[in-house]
């Protein structure tokens, strides 16, 4: 197993996106709790993909749309030309419906992995009015 460390980031709704200073790539893992509009969800995507993640998983609200719009964020970074593998972007959609939220954290922890980079750093991204950095961290420890 890879270790990994974890950073929790809580994001309200359309709120502005920080500064992430300079990192290493990391896997983000997307928990989409709240509802969010269409461009802001594109200008999140392309902000994780110019700040360094080489891997994406999303999971809640429009998990399906949050990968495309990384997957479009990682080519437009390009100009959609050719990539070498350790700037390519993966991405994965986790439905709430056939998956908890501790399996996405196991799934993190156990089997994520890029194939020409050690990611052992991931950001949380916790999109929700509210924030629960100690459940989700606790969920993550216990994965």
């Amino acid at each position: 197993m890879q270790r990994k460390t974890l950073t929790y980031l809580h994001l309200p709704p359309d709120a502005d996106l920080p500064d992430l200073g300079p990192r290493p790539p990391f896997l983000a893992v997307v928990l989409a709790e709240d509802e969010v509009a269409e461009m802001w969800l594109w200008d999140v995507a392309r902000w994780l993909v110019a700040s360094g993640a080489r891997y994406v998983q999303a999971w809640g609200k429009e998990a399906e749309a949050w990968i495309e719009a990384v997957d479009d964020a990682a080519l437009e970074a390009v100009d959609y030309e050719d990539v070498s593998e350790d700037r390519r972007v993966l991405a994965t959609a986790h439905d709430p419906d056939d998956e908890d939220v501790d399996e996405v954290f196991w799934f993190t922890k156990h089997r994520a992995a890029h194939p020409a980079l050690l990611l052992d750093a991931v950001l949380v991204v916790h999109i929700a009015s509210t924030p629960r950095r100690d459940a989700i961290e606790t969920a993550y420890a216990d994965a």
